[in-house]
């Protein structure tokens, strides 16, 4: 299959499921209702709750659920071949992602744009909430950690990355205040951009200056640096840094994918890697496991994943300006997003298959597979950089892009630049992700504290604020310093799934209450029903053959023991809500009401 094929095919069945399956899921199950107010509106305050253009509040979102997940997930799942990836991002963000993102957003702003755990506690119950709340708390720290980690990587000892990232804050905050003030979101959106774009260009002259030395960085200075950014991104009102510095990074997610898109135009590579290969039964160098159900574990950002659940009832809810624009922000940035995973695979399986599992597999495991080199020898001095036993995806992508790139005549000498210019890129969409990340987990422990001390439950006190703001920050910031998420992040697969699973429970459990027909359950209970299996068989699996195998490589006892605990919690969860389920299925009332309608 050739790589234009695979793109045009892709985004056709996107923009028609937008078309047909989206106005569905608004119009019939959600029934959307401009007349009535959103949160934003309802509770506007000027820092959380700000009704915000649609546009804007789409950047924001995007940029938000948008992290390494599509980038990162899709690569490594390349090693099963280009066809298993492509089939699970089509179908999972169709039927899975676009339906979960809408209804948890629906959801919370049905709570006054609360979080998922006080959604599931007035739904379901308060033990539901609980242990919804829980689960969250846990997530949500592990992944700020971890994906922290993988932009101190790209950060270290690298003052062109520094620099063009970190002066993506004071743009944001100026750029947030011209539009506050004068409401010109266009000629703000036009100055911000160029400035960004200003900045990664001045990017080689500030690594060669004396500025460049002080930004020379190593990791514990920039694990330090990254929680305190974060504090401020949570704690400042939401229009000032959080909302701007999201949307114009959206301009350069997107524009990057765009520039892939039309280079895959001109350039039109042939998919290298097989459409299956031997690896699809286990054993893999890069997965373990077999392609189901790890396809689906691997692959989340891009398909269908529990993190966005933390943006749909975090902060987008309390910035929607109409009910209706569930539709663009929810529903329409989940088929975008999967855009972004289908690029990515694109980029993987592009390359030879010796290359691609040279860069994804250590030295002495590549010597065994079999396969040799193609092009990577001669892309590893064109870098300047050894890139054979780069594991985790990032450098794959980034040679990816790069191998496509520079097959254009006018590029074929910026390999150097391209390679660079994408590793900020990856480290951007990252950042983005991490401090709309560190918001939710304020509101996560504001809703937690506030059982026990309420006035901390209230999102406009100050001191609260601060107070959660920087528990949030400790808590991912001493495991990014530590190193120790390092023992628990395989984790991160299946509980984010399982977070996943979750908000398809709350979301049929709306729609059950809100929609004319039962049957319109199907629209969560379906995708559900999937993921759910799955994500518990991919956990019985680690536990079997990884955490608490002592012959396996991956023999950890804490990661088997935090998996159960997780598991448990997605059973009670699941079975509080069949309870609810039924009740409210044979309640008079319910059944009345629908003969009436």
């Amino acid at each position: 299959m050739n790589a234009i094929t695979m793109v045009i095919g892709s985004i056709c069945i996107l923009m028609i499921a937008y078309r047909l399956y989206g106005t569905f899921m608004a119009v019939k199950v959600l029934k959307l209702d401009d007349s009535k107010k959103t949160p934003a509106h309802e509770f506007e305050d000027g820092k959380d709750y700000v009704p915000t253009n649609r546009w804007v509040t789409f950047g924001h979102h995007f940029a938000a659920i948008a992290a390494a997940g599509p980038l990162v997930g899709p690569i490594l799942a390349a090693q099963f071949g280009y066809l298993p990836g492509l089939l699970w991002l089509l179908i999972g963000a169709v039927i899975g992602g676009a339906v979960h993102d809408a209804v948890v957003l629906f959801a919370s702003m049905r709570q006054r744009g609360e979080s998922l755990a006080e959604v599931a506690k007035k739904e379901l119950g308060p033990v539901a909430g609980f242990c919804t709340g829980l689960a969250m708390l846990f997530i949500i720290t592990i992944t700020m950690a971890g994906l922290s980690m993988v932009v101190l990587h790209a950060l270290e000892n690298n003052p062109w990355g520094t620099f063009s990232v970190g002066i993506t804050i004071p743009i944001a905050m100026a750029v947030g205040l011209y539009h506050r003030k004068t409401g010109n979101l266009k000629g703000a959106s036009i100055a911000g951009f160029i400035l960004i774009m200003a900045a990664v260009f001045c990017g080689p002259y500030i690594q060669d200056s004396q500025l460049g030395e002080w930004l020379t960085l190593d990791v514990k200075t920039l694990s330090i640096i990254l929680p305190v950014y974060a504090f401020f991104a949570a704690a400042l009102p939401v229009w000032l840094l959080l909302a701007p510095r999201d949307y114009l990074s959206s301009f350069m997610k997107i524009g990057v994918f765009v520039a892939l898109i039309a280079g895959v135009f001109v350039v039109n590579p042939t998919l290298q890697m097989p459409a299956f290969t031997k690896f699809i039964h286990g054993g893999g160098p890069v997965l373990n496991g077999p392609v189901w159900p790890f396809i689906s574990i691997t692959i989340a950002c891009g398909a269908i994943s529990g993190f966005h659940a933390f943006v749909g009832s975090g902060t987008t809810p309390k910035m929607l300006d109409r009910w209706t624009d569930i539709k663009s922000v929810g529903f329409g940035a989940m088929l975008v997003e999967c855009v972004v995973g289908i690029m990515a695979l694109v980029a993987a399986t592009a390359l030879h298959p010796g290359d691609y599992f040279a860069i994804n597999s250590a030295p002495e495991v590549f010597k065994t597979l079999g396969m040799d080199t193609v092009n990577l020898p001669q892309l590893s001095k064109e870098i300047g950089l050894n890139l054979e036993g780069r594991t985790g995806g990032a450098v794959t992508l980034a040679v990816g892009m790069t191998y496509i790139f520079t097959d254009i005549p006018w590029f074929s000498k910026l390999a150097s630049f391209f390679f660079q210019f994408v590793i900020m890129f990856e480290a951007l969409f990252i950042l983005t992700a991490i401090d709309s990340g560190t918001r939710v987990a304020r509101y996560l422990i504001q809703d937690f504290g506030g059982a026990f001390y309420k006035p901390l439950k209230r999102v406009d006190w100050i001191p609260g604020n601060i107070f959660a703001s920087a528990l949030a920050c400790l808590l991912w910031g001493y495991l990014l310093f530590s190193g120790d998420i390092g023992s628990v992040w395989a984790l991160f697969g299946v509980s984010n799934q399982l977070m996943a699973s979750i908000g398809l429970i709350i979301g049929a459990t709306v729609i059950l209450k809100v929609a004319d027909k039962r049957r319109y359950m199907l629209t969560c209970l379906i995708p559900l029903a999937y993921l759910y299996v799955t994500v518990n068989y991919a956990g019985y699996w680690m536990v079997k053959n990884v955490y608490l195998n002592s012959a396996a490589a991956g023999y950890n006892v804490l990661n088997g023991i935090l998996s159960i605990i997780m598991l448990v919690l997605g059973v009670v969860i699941m079975v509080t809500a069949v309870k609810n389920w039924l009740e409210n299925w044979n309640r008079p009332e319910v059944k009345l009401s629908r003969k009436t309608a």
